[in-house]
């Protein structure tokens, strides 16, 4: 006989939207950074507005060109995306609702035709007190953040050292090692690490001691690096040669997990600056490779192509190394979000992480997480509804396990292996 105290049908969605309301998230994966790291932290009105999401639309919108757009002030660029996007046209893209999203949040006026009085409310905010303001409304505890080593402004900051925030827990961040070798060694050779072009000589054991050495300082909860739609593993490069001589070592060494973010085409459009860059499908077959000769590693796995979400999951299943996280980019729209999650769901149960925001700008996390309980809400009501209609009642502690695993402990868990 059935005794646990399941939830009627028809209280499914009420009960699961409750549920993602009260549960607070860790964002895994943003480019936020704490308070300690100065003006690499990017808040209030104007970063929102300047955000290359906005930018890209601006310019289909407007006659000002890009190149006279960079020209501008960024009080003056703020002043025509809010007059274009905002003033003059409806702003239902998913970026321009976003703002609209946080100003409504903070209480402020969505339909001004100034923004003199947005810019004294952020410059009146003190970030000791904003920031958790800010995690509370976007309903999480952390924001991992993205750090570079080889970054000149950054690495600066950490050799100075600074306080190690554990809302902001850091990520190492190595595309200009993977990704720019031949134009970055001299980078680590300026640090007192003897690098070569061709990454031969005592280059993979410098590289290795390079980075324990940014993973003692950093104390980062993972290494990541963002791949192009070409990336091709192994082939006979500098870059297969640091992957597996330098930084997968590094990360069996001290236990860090690998996310591999894969897809991007690098500035399709220069003239957009940042947000010039477009997605491309990927030869799964590099992400199947990687997986299968290094099962000692564990992976995070984002890729940017929506062609290349089912055989992610396909692969997913069959290597225990591998973790899907995330609708990056240009796939966090709801409705690819939840052809996503309703994929992942049917073929993984609950062993992916649904989503991160890649928010560049602090309040970005207040609308990408409202956007996503709103999105994953009815996806995760529908596979409950489904279960109990086949035969297996749903508890309020199963959908509160659920979420948790899926926005939070599957990510803690996984960071924390030394399998």
């Amino acid at each position: 006989m059935n005794t646990r105290p399941s939830i009627a049908i028809e209280s499914t969605d009420a009960v699961v939207e409750d549920v993602l309301a009260t549960t607070s998230f860790i964002d895994i994966h943003t480019h936020l950074f704490s308070p300690s790291l100065g003006s690499l932290g990017l808040w209030g009105i104007d970063e929102l507005l300047t955000y290359h999401y906005l930018e890209a639309e601006l310019f289909r919108f407007s006659p000002v060109t890009p190149e006279h757009y960079w020209t501008l002030t960024k009080t003056q660029r703020a002043d025509l995306v809010w007059k274009t996007l905002f003033v003059e046209n409806t702003p239902l893209s998913e970026a321009a609702r976003g703002v609209i999203a946080v100003l409504s949040a903070l209480k402020l006026d969505t339909d001004a035709k100034s923004l003199d009085p947005l810019r004294d409310y952020f410059r009146s905010q003190k970030l000791v007190e904003y920031i958790p303001h800010v995690f509370h409304l976007a309903g999480i505890t952390h924001a991992v953040m993205t750090n570079d080593p080889l970054d000149p402004e950054e690495a600066g900051m950490w050799k100075r050292g600074i306080e190690l925030d554990p809302h902001f827990p850091a990520v190492m961040r190595i595309d200009r090692i993977l990704n720019q070798w031949s134009a970055h060694h001299g980078a680590l050779s300026a640090q007192g690490y003897a690098a070569e072009a061709d990454g031969g000589g005592a280059s993979m054991k410098e590289v290795r001691r390079f980075l324990a050495d940014w993973v003692v300082r950093m104390k980062p909860v993972y290494m990541a690096v963002s791949l192009e739609d070409t990336f091709n593993f192994p082939e006979d490069d500098v870059r297969t040669k640091l992957f597996r001589d330098a930084v997968l070592p590094t990360c069996r060494e001290f236990h860090l997990p690998m996310s591999l973010m894969i897809g991007v085409r690098r500035l399709i459009n220069p003239a957009l600056r940042l947000a010039g860059d477009g997605a491309g499908r990927a030869d799964m077959r590099a992400v199947q490779n990687i997986a299968l000769e290094f099962p000692d590693n564990r992976f995070l796995i984002s890729m940017l192509s929506r062609e290349n979400q089912h055989e992610l999951c396909v692969i997913a299943r069959k290597f225990r190394n591998l973790l899907p996280f995330g609708c990056w980019w240009f796939l966090n729209n709801p409705s690819i979000v939840e052809e996503m999650t309703r994929e992942r769901l049917e073929m993984l149960g609950t062993s992916f992480i649904p989503q991160h925001s890649d928010a560049r700008i602090l309040e970005q996390v207040i609308y990408k997480w409202r956007n996503t309980r709103r999105t994953v809400g009815p996806i995760l009501a529908q596979s409950y509804k489904l279960l109990a209609a086949d035969g297996r009642s749903v508890t309020r502690d199963d959908i509160q396990r659920d979420v948790n695993r899926l926005f939070r402990s599957n990510f803690e868990n996984w960071i924390q292996r030394a399998d």
